[in-house]
Formats: structure tokens, sequence, C-alpha cells
């Protein structure tokens, strides 16, 4: 820490005001219902008059990490965004349903959808997701003359890690830059994690969820078929390739790019090639243009134009802002020694230090009930501290979003699309849907944990 650019060098005034921060935030949330834009806000600019605080360090510190971190994130966040319209409209998502359907076998419905939901949730949000393809799954259900715990809860958890773990979602997109991690390590490794946490999932539905919960599918959409998912997806659906691409080909760029640049020298050509098309902006572009190819008919397309912008940003303006907090956060906490002593804690005794994002991680989700919220709050504390705590931003962005998904219940807006589009009870939706979450983000914070000691990340 800089003396001429701290904020605060009273380690105990420091570390009061970082612990009200963090209680006042989920207070704010939890208990009076605030928006989380005020709810960091409020918190952050109480800190600014904090006794000993440098007020002109402060308000550099806010300022400077609000924008830097939209800087680097801000118009990757909205291409997500824009990526995830598309998916939506064009009807890429039955296609990838039907591709998952194809390769298991349509005896092994569960683990198709748990398989789709892995895929898709990279790029859509989960709620979403699982509104289009809820009908599928009491079709699928009925069918097979099982439980909808069973068909769903794969499911509902696969979508869930995704959308927390894998950028190029706006949520861990936002947290990777926060820590300042490698996009294309976080997307690889964030994948494998989150695909033993998909099948831990699936398994927790066919094994647990499936034998106690024992709710019938509806009849309402029985004899409902993957080509019947969205009534307003376009008479021509896109070829299976066609819709992958939108997702596969930004995330190979990006994780090229990683490769590349461990691969080869600086100055060698494929380096600077990659740095460049692996540039997020870049690659989700390409992501943009893939998206609107799909589109096959010119007057949708001419139409698609503005409504997937707008929607797009009316999406993302949240994250966006919660992003910039979250970073003005970050930078304010890093000119106090409160990040010291917490390391230090850590450190005198012998706690591993990637258990601290994944603890933040599920304080703030099962406050708030955001996983959004979760990563990027399990970012933004850990941030400053890694120097101190000898932690990678791989390593403490993947352990905290892994934090983020675990304990869905009552308070999350996921938990009860899910719960009442299934038809499930709360009590049952607790045990299927929270224990689905639950062992998934503990089975991906295991997996991250193992790649974190064997030194991948």
């Amino acid at each position: 820490m800089d003396s001429a650019t701290a904020v605060n060098t009273d380690a105990a005034a420091s570390l009061l005001g970082f612990t009200a921060i963090v209680f006042l935030l989920l207070f704010l949330i939890a208990r009076w219902k605030w928006h989380v834009f005020f709810a960091l806000l409020i918190p952050i600019l109480l800190f600014g008059i904090l006794p000993g605080i440098q007020q002109n360090n402060f308000i550099d510190a806010f300022e400077n990490g609000f924008g830097n971190t939209l800087g680097s994130i801000g118009v990757v966040i909205v291409l997500g965004s824009i990526i995830a319209e598309a998916l939506k409209h064009t009807g890429a998502i039955q296609v990838i349903t039907r591709s998952m359907v194809n390769l298991v076998g349509s005896q092994r419905m569960p683990l198709a959808l748990t398989l789709t939901g892995f895929i898709i949730g990279v790029a859509i949000f989960s709620d979403v997701a699982y509104v289009i393809l809820n009908p599928l799954v009491h079709s699928a259900a009925k069918t097979m003359g099982v439980s909808i715990a069973v068909m769903s809860t794969g499911l509902v958890g696969a979508l869930q890690l995704t959308h927390a773990i894998v950028p190029p979602t706006p949520g861990p997109l936002a947290a990777a830059a926060l820590v300042g991690a490698d996009i294309g390590k976080t997307i690889i490794y964030g994948s494998i994690a989150c695909l033993f946490g998909s099948l831990a999932c699936w398994a927790w539905g066919i094994l647990f969820a499936g034998t106690r919960v024992n709710t019938p599918p509806s009849d309402e959409f029985q004899g409902v078929t993957v080509d019947d998912l969205d009534q307003n997806a376009p008479q021509e659906l896109p070829s299976t390739l066609s819709s992958y691409l939108p997702i596969v080909v930004p995330i190979l760029l990006i994780g090229a790019q990683s490769v590349v640049t461990l691969a080869f020298p600086d100055g060698h050509m494929l380096r600077t090639v990659f740095l460049y098309l692996g540039w997020p902006v870049i690659a989700l572009s390409f992501g943009v243009w893939l998206a609107f190819r799909n589109i096959k008919n010119p007057k949708d397309r001419e139409n698609a134009k503005d409504a997937w912008v707008e929607a797009a940003l009316k999406t993302s303006a949240m994250i966006l802002v919660v992003t910039g907090l979250g970073g003005s956060l970050s930078a304010i906490l890093r000119g106090t020694p409160a990040v010291d002593f917490i390391a230090a804690f850590f450190s005198d005794y012998g706690l591993p230090a990637i258990l601290l994002p994944f603890v933040i991680g599920i304080i703030g989700n099962m406050i708030t009930g955001s996983t959004t919220v979760g990563v990027i709050t399990a970012a933004s504390l850990v941030s400053p501290m890694l120097g101190n705590l000898a932690l990678s931003p791989e390593a403490a962005m993947l352990a905290g979003a892994s934090g983020s998904v675990i304990i869905k219940y009552v308070n999350s807006s996921y938990f009860w699309v899910c719960t009442s589009l299934s038809k499930l009870s709360v009590t049952d939706a607790v045990f299927s849907y929270g224990g689905a979450t639950l062992v998934g983000g503990i089975v991906s914070f295991i997996t991250v944990c193992v790649m974190w000691g064997l030194g991948l990340i």
C-alpha cells in the first residue's frame, strides 16, 4: 500500500469499515429489499466519511476503480447479452437441445437436458433458458413416466453453474475483470469445473430428488417436442453447426489467445494475431455476427438489429453498474490496511486461501439471492488481497463463482421461476433444486481446488 495514495492508514478503522460495508450491503438487500445498485453505493459512500479517511484519495480510488473496470469489460458484457438475445430468438436453443438428445439418446433425457443446460448456460440467463425448455421437461417426463424432479433437477443446476462460473456470461466475465483473471484460462478451467458440477446435479436428480419427490409432470405439455419449444422462433431453424458457432467461436478465440501466449515468445506472428483475435471485444463481435447470420428472413434481420441491442442494453445495465461499483470497492479497499490484516489472518492460522472467495460467494448469494451479485461481491472483496494471499486471480474467481451458486432457495428469483414452472411444492423444490445447486457448487469448488493444487490455475 502506497502511503501517498492510501485511503486510510489505520488498520483498526479500516477493518471496522470493511466489516461494516459487508454487513450493511447484505442488510440493505435482505432486510429492506434495496436494489443492489444503492445497496453497494451507500455503504461505499459512508466508508468515505469514516475518521482518518483521506477524501481525495478515496474519490480518486472510487472513480478510477469504476472507470478502469468498465473500460476493460463494459462493451464485452453488452456483446454477450446481444448473443444471448440472438440465441433466444433464432431457435438456436431448440437446435442445441436436439443435438444433446441425439448425442445421449432420448431414453436418457435427464442427462441430455443437463448437458443442454451446461452449454446454453454459458450464453443465456438461467431463468430465460428454463422458461424456454420447461414444456419439453414436462413432456419428456410424461413420456418416460418419471417425476418432474428427475427430469428437471440436473437442468436447473447445470444452467446455474455455467451462468455463474464460465465467461462470457456477464457475471463471471465481470468477476474475472475485477480480479484480473485471464479470461481464456477462466473459460477453460471453469468449463471443466462446471462439467463435473453439472454431472453431480444430474446424479442428485436421479439418485436423490427423483426418489423422494413424486410430483408428476403436467398434462398441459403432453406431446411437446424440441421443435415446439418456442412458438415465436422462425420457421426455418439454423443448422446445428450454425447454432453452436455464436457460443463456441468466441470461447475458442479467447481460449486460443491464452494457449498461444504460453506456447510462443513475444513478437511471434501467431502471438500478435491472436492477441487481437482473442481480445474479448473482437471474439464476441464475431459471435454477434455469427448469431445475426442465423436469421434467414431479411425483414426479420433488419428488425432484429435494434430490438436485440435495446434488449441487451436493458439486460446488461444492472450488471454494468454493479460491476463498476465492485471495481470502486476493490480500489478503495486496496488503499487500506484491512486487506493485509485479513490476508495475515489466513496465513497465521494456516487456512487455505482459496476458502475466502468461496465463503464470500456463498454468503453473497445466500443473503441477496443473486448469483451475479454473489460472484461480483466475492471478486470485489478478494481482489485487493490476492498479492498477500498467494492466490491466483483465476483460482480466486472460480472459487468465488462456485460459492455463489450454493444454497438457492426462496429469496432467489431463479428458484421461483423453476419452482412455479415445474409445479413443485416449495419444500420439494428446496430439496431438489437447492440440493442440486449445493452439490453442484461443492463439486465445482472441489474441482477448482484440485486444479489449484496441481498448479493449473
